[in-house]
């Protein structure tokens, strides 16, 4: 992996002259405080603006002021014309433009499409504070603003939308982003190391269409440069043999724009040759035509080192939301104010998951200092602080400072997971550093609690006994929340999940370490309805594990095709974009896109509830298994329904929210998927 500039060697800009602000300005009467006249680069963000590590306005601006730039933010603008976006007046470099901390359309519609009248990254959890689509809005009211100032995408949202990808919402395949916005440059990942040099040779003057050298960046070209060799992606196998022969100045083509919107199968095969140039060890350019224009990505972005990471989070944030918003609150907030982010990215591939798309699959990790030091600042400076560290994590759990032990099999390598369908061997699974980080922590003064509230990856956790004594021992409190997401192995292998019995061993060696400590608690496992590749039989199945092993789910996910995901590309195609795609040599994936059959899916994860039993018993009838319903308990459901359930006015005694609620407490409830 080549080496990458260091983040904070620049030479800073003329302006870093005027310090630190306790909260970059979100208004002209913030600015004149500062003694600015104008701002060097304007934030405009779907979130509301809490300067904090969590929020990714927060950790840009940041660091673009440690890089001597005038930032300002403009959080939730109206949108509904260009004026709101000249507040801060016109920024002298760019616009930075983000959606927020998730994408507008998953933030704002549910996985049945229905619109949600909530947003934790809003005060007060208000809905309807960003636009459908925000990237697309918020750049086209720049350009209204001030026609001429370069428009730089970035976060969660432009990122997953870099090349055409489905999109659920419209179901049908949309241009990427970057055309659609008509925006300058995007930035694709957590973009540290590409906003710091885009902002500096703006600054220099460079004009963005020579940015083709920055990685993790798509820009638009009219042609591919000369020098260069394309790769036909049409068997992406044997393309990657020859572009691996033909050296580094090599681009891949994905079908285009046109091709992927015609044919479902082609757009399965671009998502795969996507996924295997992932690796900033190995990957290439790509480049995807867009009518008459050529989309140009670059290869993913070099991993920040531990120092690089450090610095990022020990940036001098105000931690919390700017003093405007009052006493609201605002959830997401709440939820991570004594949290910990300890590292980034994530090398399960679980193709239902943005994780990797965005953040990648090599771990970069904080080091204990640095880790230390925030919790210190927490006890010490965050408001509300009782001694309880609400979670100590990331994208999961348990993969701190954990990677290829050979530096040269993991540039090379383009698996997309390093745990499926077994853990690799080259995968160093050793949880030391992470114990030794938990005792640490602990021992901090004023730390009464560290709890572990990220996803522990439950398959790698076996491998470290120990680790699962000291996580239950100390860090679990009640219930611990794990995610096997099936039962079966069709969807098992579609997710690229495990199969059930991984989740068997850990809860055996959870339980033996519960028994060992003296305490009660419970595993919370989660699970997903609907996804491709499940059939109603194995959603009937998942349901008899749940009723078997007594549980009751509360809240249930449903399959939420998300932009750019593997699995989204098995639901728009219905084929497996985890094997070769060849025309005619494709492997077929069933797929649940009828909303009666997801409503089915669904009752299955809720077999209790009284509501889902007219469903479920017509189900098991036409599946040739009504032998489930009775009023046994080896039955599934009853055969009675009671008075004002399920649409039916039906006799017997009404099963209301408190009926089986002891069951529930003690067996496990499954709470919202975060």
């Amino acid at each position: 992996m080549d080496a990458a500039k260091p983040i904070f060697s620049y030479k800073k800009y003329w302006a870093a002259r005027f310090g630190t602000a306790r909260f970059l300005p979100t208004s002209r009467e913030e600015m004149q405080a500062l003694g600015w006249d104008s701002c060097d680069v304007i934030i405009v963000t779907g979130d509301a603006y809490v300067d904090h590590p969590s929020f990714g306005m927060a950790v840009i601006g940041r660091l673009l002021e440690r890089q001597g730039f005038r930032v300002g933010i403009l959080s939730q603008p109206d949108w509904q014309s260009a004026e709101p976006f000249k507040a801060l007046g016109k920024p002298n470099l760019f616009w930075g433009v983000t959606g927020g901390n998730m994408d507008s359309m998953v933030n704002r519609y549910t996985s049945d499409r229905r619109i949600r009248h909530n947003d934790s990254y809003t005060p007060n959890n208000e809905g309807g504070k960003r636009p459908d689509r925000a990237v697309n809005v918020y750049a086209q009211r720049c350009r209204e603003a001030y026609k001429d100032v370069p428009i730089v995408l970035g976060g969660i949202e432009a990122s997953l939308r870099r090349i055409a990808h489905y999109d659920y919402w419209s179901d049908k395949v949309r241009r990427s982003v970057l055309v659609d916005s008509k925006a300058d440059i995007l930035l694709y990942g957590n973009a540290e190391r590409a906003i710091v040099e885009v902002a500096h040779r703006i600054a220099k003057g460079e004009d963005i269409a020579t940015f083709d050298d920055v990685r993790g960046v798509a820009l638009m070209k009219s042609s591919v440069p000369e020098g260069w060799t394309e790769a036909h992606a049409d068997d992406i196998d044997s393309a990657d043999e020859g572009a691996r022969q033909r050296g580094e100045k090599t681009v891949i083509r994905l079908p285009a724009y046109e091709q992927v919107s015609a044919d479902p199968e082609t757009y399965a095969r671009a998502s795969r040759v996507l996924h295997r140039e992932s690796n900033p060890g190995n990957a290439r350019a790509l480049v995807q035509r867009h009518g008459d224009r050529e989309l140009w990505v670059t290869p993913p972005p070099i991993p920040l080192t531990t120092e690089e990471m450090d610095g990022v989070y020990e940036l001098p944030y105000a931690r919390g939301p700017h003093p405007s918003y009052g006493d609201a609150k605002i959830p997401a907030w709440e939820m991570i104010r004594f949290s910990v982010t300890i590292m980034r990215g994530c090398f399960g591939g679980c193709s239902f998951c943005s994780i990797t798309e965005h953040e990648g699959r090599v771990i970069q990790s904080r080091s204990e200092g640095s880790i230390l030091k925030e919790i210190e600042h927490i006890r010490d400076k965050t408001d509300g602080f009782t001694g309880i560290i609400s979670d100590i994590g990331g994208p999961t759990a348990n993969m701190y400072r954990i990677g290829c032990k050979d530096p040269a099999i993991e540039s090379a390598c383009r698996k997309p997971s390093c745990v499926y369908p077994d853990i690799c061997p080259n995968l160093n699974t050793s949880h030391e550093a992470l114990i030794q980080l938990y005792r640490k922590v602990r021992a901090v003064p004023g730390v009464k609690k560290v709890m572990v509230a990220s996803g522990v990856r439950y398959d790698l956790a076996v491998k470290s006994p120990t680790y699962i004594k000291e996580l239950v021992k100390h860090h679990v409190g009640g219930y611990l929340k794990i995610a096997p997401e099936h039962t079966e192995d069709g969807p098992l292998s579609k997710m690229m999940k495990p199969g059930i019995g991984a989740y068997d061993r850990f809860k055996q060696l959870f339980d033996a370490a519960a028994k060992e400590a003296g305490k009660k608690y419970f595993l919370i496992p989660y699970f997903i309805a609907a996804h491709p590749g499940t059939s109603d039989e194995d959603m009937m199945n998942l349901a008899l594990w749940l009723k078997k092993n007594g549980y009751r789910a509360d809240q249930v996910q449903t399959f939420l095709p998300s932009p750019m995901a593997l699995s989204t590309a098995m639901y728009h195609s219905g084929v497996n974009p985890l094997k070769a795609v060849r025309r005619g040599g494709s492997e077929r994936v069933e797929t649940v896109k009828g909303l009666k059959q997801r409503r089915l899916h669904k009752a299955f994860l809720r077999y209790h509830d009284a509501e889902n039993w007219p469903l479920l018993r017509d189900a098991l009838k036409s599946m040739g298994r009504a032998d489930l319903i009775g009023n046994g308990k080896h039955h599934l459901i009853p055969s009675f329904q009671p008075a004002g359930t399920g649409g039916s006015g039906g006799e017997g005694k009404r099963v209301g929210a408190k009926h089986g609620t002891q069951k529930f407490l003690t067996k496990g409830v499954l709470p919202k998927r975060k």
